[in-house]
């Protein structure tokens, strides 16, 4: 059984700090936190909601 070499770039060298996935990062500013966790904590880390969507 070979070893599984550890991955230094794209998609699979990146995951969420909080759920692990490696799917719709987002990476500006260093966070490193998917889209989805993003939502659940975006009013703890600063963010403010403004504006809707398809008015």
């Amino acid at each position: 059984m070979q070893e599984r070499r550890e991955i230094k770039y794209g998609k699979g060298s990146r995951k969420c700090r909080r759920c692990g996935t490696h799917q719709a990062l987002i990476r500006r500013g260093g966070l490193l936190v998917c889209r989805r966790c993003i939502r659940e904590i975006y009013s703890k880390i600063g963010f403010k909601k403004t504006g809707s969507r398809g008015g």
